[in-house]
């Protein structure tokens, strides 16, 4: 199997110390990987999460991801996926961390376009320091989108993506990502709301190895009351998920927001089709991050990520679980099969 590469997040966050506990604690899940990184910034992490009388886990350079396969169990092969510079503080937004983080991001990006890797599994950014450092988009999703459009040759509407955040209770696939809740509510459309059907159904039928049972969620109280809380269910969602019907998906809905996860975390569903980011997130989430999983479906490669995000506020400090990023490479692994 190829190599897995895993990004180093923002530099100032959490990421590079739970990339170190999990090389530490879980060598059975990342042999085979290697950080496309910041030779740096992982020595550091690495002494942070080292307590004392501990031996640190060894961080080698790498200069190809080929070479991950020579290292011993709990060494961390890193490639250095941009230029060396000096290390941004802890716990602080800045255009250097962000510069950073979004370099390795693309790299390992190029790297499974192009084949020479099986996955990336990307450890979190920080969307101010993104923007304080020029990139042109506000998250991971976003980023590789437009870098598999460029590779494909294709404009970004040819290529849509989706985010699913799922744990062994409950999986949700959302409509809008990473907009304003005024903009989310205007992204409910027709063509959005069965794109993300079919996008959903594709993705989940490699993984379930059947046509997977999908439940639309509602945008309004109640779905909508039969149009007393707003129309998006009547004009919108229910045309969808008829004309997703129409094509042999095997999707249901729209149901009441605040039950139907509810009902899919009792199995009566494989996955709930949210209308915007906050209302599939919010459920997923409380079961407990250290097991959730951030998915893109719809890109020509793997990519998953733990559901948490740069924990500036313990950045440094060695206290950071590293469960989601554990339970990220597990599923990226059985994505590539």
């Amino acid at each position: 199997m190829k190599p897995i590469a895993i990004t180093l997040g923002d530099p100032a966050g959490i990421g590079p110390e739970i990339i170190a506990k999990a090389f530490r604690d879980a060598p059975e899940v990342t042999a085979g990987c290697f950080v496309a990184g910041d030779v740096a910034a992982m020595r550091r992490a690495v002494q942070a999460v080292t307590g004392p009388g501990q031996v640190p886990v060894p961080v080698a350079q790498i200069e190809d991801a080929t070479e991950v396969q020579g290292l011993p169990p709990r060494c961390i092969g890193v490639l250095q996926a941009s230029p060396a510079g000096d290390l941004p503080p802890w716990g602080q937004v800045s255009a250097t961390a962000g510069r950073l983080a979004a370099e390795c991001v693309v790299w390992a990006a190029r790297a499974a376009l192009r084949g020479d890797v099986a996955a990336l599994v990307t450890a979190p950014v920080h969307k101010e320091a993104l923007a304080a450092a020029d990139v042109r988009f506000p998250g991971h999703t976003e980023l590789l989108q437009a870098e598999a459009a460029a590779y494909l040759r294709l404009p970004l509407s040819q290529v849509p993506v989706r985010m699913m955040l799922a744990n062994d209770e409950l999986r949700t696939v959302l409509v809008s990502i990473h907009v304003s809740l005024r903009d989310a509510i205007d992204a409910v459309t027709f063509d959005n709301v069965l794109q993300t059907l079919q996008i959903a159904d594709k993705a989940l039928r490699q993984v379930l190895g059947r046509s997977p049972r999908m439940a639309a969620a509602g945008l309004n109280p109640h779905a909508g009351e039969g149009g007393l809380f707003g129309r998006e269910e009547l004009d919108v969602i229910i045309p969808a998920v008829n004309a997703a019907r129409a094509q042999g998906l095997d999707v249901n809905g729209p149901f009441a927001p605040d039950t139907v996860f509810m009902r899919a975390r009792r199995g009566e569903f494989d996955v709930v089709v949210a209308m915007y980011h906050d209302q599939g997130l919010i459920p997923v989430k409380y079961l407990g991050v250290e097991q959730g999983v951030n998915v893109t479906l719809g890109l020509p490669l793997v990519r998953t990520s733990p559901d948490h995000g740069t924990a500036f506020d313990i950045a440094g400090t060695g206290q950071a679980d590293a469960a989601s990023l554990v339970q990220a490479i597990r599923v990226a692994r059985t994505l590539t099969f």
